[in-house]
C-alpha cells in the first residue's frame, strides 16, 4: 500500500487552509510524508513556520504564506504563488473552519456572521483561486471539511450545522459540474468528534456540559482524519471518493 501512495502522489502540489493546527497541521504532514509538495496557508505564522521546518527536516518540500480565506484576495494571492514556486496546483483541502456553537435565542450573531465568513465564503473563495487552473489542466482534486454536522443538526449547532450542510451541499455540486466535464474530483470529509482545537471557540457558557462530556470520550484524532484524506485523494484517477462520514466508535449522533 505505501509504494502506491508514493506513486499515486508523488510530487503532486497540495494547498491546505488552516494549516496551523488540528487536521490542516496533521494532513499537511501526512500529505508531505506520501511524496506530495505542501503549501500550508493560515493565520498563525509561528505556527506554518513550525510545521514548515518539520516537513523540512522529514525531507518535504513546503511552501508557506499568511493566508485568512475570508479575504478573496487573500486566496488569489495564495493560489498565484503557489503556481509561481511548483506550477500546478493538483489537490485543494479547504479545512480552515470555526466552530462556536450556540444556542439560536443567546443571539451570538458576531459568531454567526464568523462563521459564516471562514466556513462558507472561505471555501468558496479558496475554491474559486484553483478551478480555472484544475479547468484548464482537467485535473484536480477538491476536498472540503464538512462534518457529521452536515448531516445531523443538534440544537447548539444550528448556525454550524447550517454552514456545514452548506458545505456538503457546495460539495455535490462541484462535483456535478466539474468531475465529468473537466475530471477534477471532489470529496466532502465529514468527521465526528475530533480532539482539536474546535471546541476553544465556544463561548455559550451553558455548554459547558457538552464541552466535558465531548472530553471525556474517546475522540478522532486529526491523524485519523489526515489519512482518510490521503485515501481520497492517493485512490486511482477514476475512483472519485465523494464522501467519508467518520465518528469515533463511542458516538451515537
Amino acid at each position: 500500500m505505501y509504494i502506491s501512495i508514493e506513486i499515486m502522489i508523488q510530487d503532486k502540489v497540495a494547498i491546505i487552509t488552516g494549516a496551523s493546527s488540528g487536521i490542516g497541521y496533521a494532513t499537511a504532514l501526512t500529505l508531505s510524508k506520501a511524496g506530495a509538495k505542501v503549501a500550508i496557508g493560515a493565520r498563525r505564522v509561528d505556527r506554518l513556520e513550525e510545521l514548515a521546518k518539520k516537513i523540512s527536516d522529514n525531507g518535504g518540500e513546503v511552501f508557506f504564506q499568511k493566508l485568512d480565506v475570508t479575504d478573496k484576495n487573500d486566496c488569489d494571492e495564495f493560489s498565484k504563488a503557489v503556481l509561481a514556486k511548483w506550477g500546478s496546483i493538483d489537490i485543494l483541502v479547504n479545512n480552515a473552519g470555526l466552530m462556536p456553537l450556540s444556542f439560536f435565542k443567546n443571539l451570538k450573531i458576531d459568531e454567526w456572521d464568523r462563521m459564516i465568513d471562514v466556513n462558507i465564503k472561505g471555501v468558496l473563495y479558496a475554491t474559486a483561486s484553483v478551478i480555472s487552473h484544475m479547468k484548464e489542466k482537467k485535473s484536480g482534486h477538491i476536498v472540503n471539511l464538512s462534518s457529521v454536522a452536515g448531516r445531523i443538526v443538534f440544537p447548539a449547532g444550528t448556525v454550524y450545522c447550517a454552514t456545514k450542510h452548506a458545505i456538503a451541499a457546495f460539495s455535490e455540486g462541484l462535483r456535478q459540474e466539474f468531475s465529468v466535464r473537466s475530471n477534477i474530483r471532489v470529496t466532502s470529509i465529514e468527521p465526528g468528534v475530533v480532539a482539536t482545537e474546535l471546541n476553544d471557540t465556544i463561548t455559550d457558557e451553558s455548554l459547558q456540559g457538552f464541552i466535558e462530556n465531548a472530553k471525556k470520550m474517546e475522540a478522532l484524532q486529526a491523524d485519523d482524519i489526515a489519512k482518510a484524506i490521503l485515501f481520497a485523494v492517493d485512490s486511482p484517477h477514476y475512483v472519485n471518493v465523494n464522501e467519508i462520514l467518520i465518528r469515533p466508535t463511542t458516538q451515537e449522533r
